[in-house]
């Protein structure tokens, strides 16, 4: 099966980041309708980048229940959500359903009980690990998993080849087959052939890294090791002393860096499924991306998400019901085509739908095959306690800062372990 193009783009997301996508001709803000005049139920759905839950999945679930009506509003990044989330979680002002990220969701685990819970029908749906992490200590399942991101890396296969490197998809996955090391080495003969920095960004880098240390800030006892960790240290020196040089940006999300995609001021990415639909949406007339089945050091999940429904919602019934529609395997099938979110459900993932599927955009790239290989590659998901984000967040600002020629490596180095200190 040939997946449909990927639709969406980021510019276009951050257009709509501070409006609402309105469907069947309502109006609503966040949860405080519960019903209107002609006996329907309004239903607010709240994420945030591109879940690929688009007008036609969302007219289709009205379709089938006439007296729903959704406005699904959609967040540019994950921190305006983030933000949002936990400045109302508990209070007023929240969506029927919000969308939680990975990286956050254990924050959110600190307040369960402020969420409802997952019906037994749908438990048993998705991988173990992303269920396991959205049961919380009384057994409740409060999270509908999304997606997971089991990472390949993306790249320009033209600008490869015209630097004298391999081009081919298994000439690439060939030559970064090793460790980070061999991956910077790649990086640094583009560097040499073109002068460009080979890969996007420093940090996702140190993501890619981190993604691939169990324990990376502290322990499920509470043992903080975010400062003394040899692994952590390693990947923070490793980024700046070989992945500073070979990368564009610190970070990613900017313009210039949606731009980048299209005008070739860097030539690989790694790229989780999900990133799929951002780079054909940035660089539409681009015809040089392919993807290679590899990933430094084995394999590596960055991202996914959850859905949840705050349990003081006006509509909690109908959020459940439709929160588990959209998560259900037939609906990941879907997102699948339209963004490249790799289904969290088993059943979904084991579907021709998922198994046969190609990429036009990507050179017909099969994504299925790819995305499973790179899924059954992960090895280790990192330990995240309800602090993971706000020291992910510290490190990586010291990445930024050696990056931006602010602070050499150790000073910034030093400035992190201050911060952890007074957190």
């Amino acid at each position: 099966m040939n997946a449909r193009a990927f639709r969406r783009s980021a510019v276009a997301i951050a257009a709509f980041s501070a409006s609402a996508i309105v469907l069947a001709g309502c109006a609503g803000g966040n949860g405080d309708d519960a019903g209107s005049e002609d006996g329907q139920i309004t239903l607010t759905l709240a994420t945030f980048n591109d879940f690929g839950y688009d007008d036609e999945l969302l007219q289709e679930y009205m379709d089938e229940n006439p007296n729903i009506k959704i406005v699904h509003n959609k967040a540019a990044i994950t921190d305006d959500a983030r933000t949002n989330f936990f400045a109302k979680l508990g209070k007023e002002g929240l969506a029927d359903i919000e969308a939680v990220e990975v990286d956050w969701f254990a924050e959110a685990m600190q307040y369960s009980d402020l969420l409802a819970e997952v019906p037994d029908s749908a438990k048993g749906r998705w991988v173990e690990w992303k269920e396991e992490a959205a049961t919380d200590a009384d057994g409740r399942l409060v999270g509908f998993g999304t997606d997971i991101g089991p990472q390949a890396v993306c790249y320009r296969a033209d600008l490869f080849a015209a630097a004298g490197l391999p081009s081919t998809p298994d000439e690439v996955a060939s030559a970064i087959d090793g460790d980070w090391d061999t991956f910077f080495d790649l990086a640094d003969k583009y560097k040499a052939a073109t002068g460009k920095p080979m890969l996007d960004s420093a940090n996702s880098a140190f993501q890619g890294i981190v993604n691939q240390i169990e324990f990376p800030y502290d322990e499920p006892d509470g043992t903080v090791v975010a400062t003394d960790n040899p692994d952590l240290e390693a990947a923070y020196n490793l980024v700046v002393e070989r992945g500073i040089p070979n990368s564009a940006y610190s970070g990613q999300w900017s313009d210039d860096w949606n731009a980048s995609m299209a005008n070739g001021e860097f030539a690989a990415m790694l790229c989780p499924p999900w990133m799929l639909g951002i780079i054909s949406g940035n660089a539409p007339e681009v015809t040089g991306w392919e993807i290679a089945n590899a990933f430094p050091n084995g394999g590596g999940n960055w991202g996914g998400s959850y859905l949840t429904v705050p349990a003081n919602g006006k509509n909690v019934d109908e959020a459940l019901k439709l929160a588990d529609w959209l998560t259900a395997p037939e609906q990941q099938e879907k997102t699948f085509v339209n963004v490249g979110a790799y289904p969290s459900a088993l059943d979904a993932q084991s579907s021709s739908a998922i198994t046969d599927s190609t990429n036009e955009y990507f050179a017909d790239a099969p994504t299925g095959t790819i995305f499973a290989d790179r899924s059954a590659a992960i090895t280790v998901t990192p330990y995240k306690s309800a602090d993971y984000f706000k020291y992910n967040t510290a490190l990586q600002d010291a990445i930024t800062r050696v990056f931006d020629g602010t602070q050499d490596a150790q000073a910034s180095w030093d400035a992190y372990v201050a911060e952890v200190e007074a957190f």
